[in-house]
């Protein structure tokens, strides 16, 4: 009886395989795989943080930036000039409304190399910083020599006759020209009278009145554009423009004792050369 030896073939490890505990193998190529995977996973995380952080610190910066800015740069100064028309409170409403209009680094990007304009008897509005606390406002009105009342409404012009605003609400100090002939009024156009060269007088007669600091309630031209100035229920009669700067000169003077008299004051006839007047009451 022969002894035949069984051979066994082992099949040669695949060099790419490893042993895992459950007995099973695994290619070396999975592993690789896993730990690419891993380190992706942890440098995806590492950026997530790096950027978190970034953000975190820029938001605290913005809002550090920003409590300082509003704790610093509050107004507690304003100075307001050149307004007559309106109160400094309405400017300063204009001008500081909405939010963040007390904060001067606001409001100097806000009219940075720009005025305010666009509104009612306004060119105008200037707005400096001074400091952080303190603004000043510097406005510049339209220039009205008078006004006239037409269809219900007060019709402001300028110099040239320039109709520059209409109203439903008369500004003191401001005359108002009667005894002018027009049948229409257009905004930014020139009142349509027979003798437009009446504008020059009636600048000129405001110049005078307000170089003597006297604020007549009416100025009056007749059919010859002869002129009346009205305060209260006293009358002047200028008559022409010829020497118009004497006769207002005399007439601050005189005024105060025409308070409340009712009568006319003829002074057509004054001259530097014949200082003639006459008081006539009603």
């Amino acid at each position: 009886m022969s002894n035949k030896k069984t051979v066994r073939k082992v099949k040669k490890r695949n060099p790419n395989l490893r042993l895992v505990k459950n007995g099973d193998l695994q290619p070396e190529k999975s592993r690789k795989s896993r730990d690419v995977q891993e380190k992706i996973r942890f440098n995806r995380s590492k950026r997530i943080g790096i950027v978190a952080g970034i953000c975190i610190l820029l938001l605290t910066l913005l809002f550090g930036g920003y409590f300082y800015i509003v704790k610093n740069y509050n107004i507690t100064t304003v100075y307001v000039e050149g307004n007559i028309h309106y109160t400094n409170e309405e400017i300063m409403d204009m001008v500081m409304g909405g939010r963040y209009g007390d904060n001067s680094l606001f409001l100097s990007m806000k009219y940075r190399d720009k005025g305010i304009d666009n509104i009612p008897f306004i060119q105008t509005m200037d707005v400096s910083i001074e400091a952080k606390d303190t603004v000043r406002i510097t406005v510049y009105e339209k220039a009205l020599a008078g006004y006239v009342f037409y269809l219900g409404r007060y019709v402001y012009f300028d110099k040239d006759g320039i109709v520059v605003e209409t109203s439903e609400e008369k500004t003191a100090g401001i005359p108002q020209v009667t005894g002018l002939s027009f049948d229409y009024v257009v905004l930014h156009e020139a009142l349509p009278v027979e003798k437009p060269e009446v504008f020059d007088d009636i600048l000129n007669i405001s110049q005078q009145l307000s170089k003597y600091s006297l604020s007549a309630d009416k100025i009056y031209f007749d059919s010859n554009y002869q002129v009346t100035l009205i305060f209260g229920d006293a009358k002047i009669a200028i008559g022409d423009s010829q020497d118009i700067d004497e006769k207002i000169m005399t007439l601050q003077y005189l005024l105060p004792s025409l308070v409340g008299k009712s009568g006319t004051l003829d002074m057509r006839e004054y001259s530097e050369d014949t200082t003639t007047y006459s008081f006539e009451q009603d």
